[in-house]
């Protein structure tokens, strides 16, 4: 199975390091909606040190949110989900997905909000956060940071099924999402999302089946948990 598998580039190549700003005026947004359920694991510098986090990212289309979920439940840790929180924004303020990407691509503070909830959440550890973005905000506290594939007649299909619209549809309307994210990530942060530089692990879901691509990642988890467990500790000077 794991000859099946892509491993991410060479770890030698530059990564763009971009620090979030603070706290964004511009986009008010009255939603805060809990992305997790109610399990805190801690937040102290040595429980942070210990516990796992873990980010899914890839295109629309390719399981982010079936397969983090399925992690998580699987490591018994938290999901949280970037794109709920980017989808109930939309919901709120009576946008649909398209409109509000175009309007973060000319107010950064709505990406900067779901960025913000999302790190807070991270910094909790043991958690698998799904996103457009997460791993690349979390390229720098992430143990394993996995990019998810496939190619676009399996993306739009699924994407149809889960929207309830037809193929034709869910080519329009995911050609012109991917476009203005294109535009936003590089615009707001300065990187390409489609550069892959800063993931462990490279993973095409339509290889397999849901629970055989499930095993793959799961198998990846445990193998960084075991090589964490055996990396000394820090101590105090």
């Amino acid at each position: 199975m794991w000859a099946r598998t892509a491993w991410g580039p060479n770890r030698e190549t530059p990564i763009i390091r971009k620090e979030l700003p603070g706290p964004r005026e511009g986009f008010r947004w009255s939603l805060m909606p809990q992305l997790s359920n109610s399990f805190d694991p801690g937040t102290s510098a040595s429980l942070r040190i210990r516990h796992m986090i873990i980010t899914v990212s890839g295109p629309h289309g390719t399981g982010k949110s079936t397969y983090a979920a399925r992690l998580a439940k699987d490591l018994r840790i938290r999901h949280v989900s970037a794109g709920i929180l980017f989808r109930k924004i939309a919901r709120e303020n009576n946008l649909s997905l398209e409109e509000l990407g175009r309007k973060a691509l000319e107010d950064s503070s709505i990406d900067k909000l779901v960025d913000e909830r999302t790190v807070k959440e991270a910094e909790k550890g043991d958690v698998v956060i799904d996103g457009q973005l997460a791993g690349w905000m979390m390229k720098d506290k992430a143990d394993l940071r996995i990019y998810l594939t496939a190619p676009e007649s399996v993306r739009l299909e699924r994407i149809a099924k889960r929207d309830k619209v037809d193929i034709q549809d869910a080519r329009v309307q995911t050609a012109q999402r991917e476009s203005v994210q294109r535009e936003r990530y590089l615009r707001h942060y300065g990187f390409h999302v489609e550069d892959r530089s800063v993931y462990h692990l490279i993973l095409d879901t339509s290889l397999g089946s849901i629970d055989d691509t499930a095993r793959v990642l799961l198998d990846a988890a445990l193998m960084v948990k075991r090589a964490k467990r055996r990396t000394p500790r820090p101590t105090k000077p």
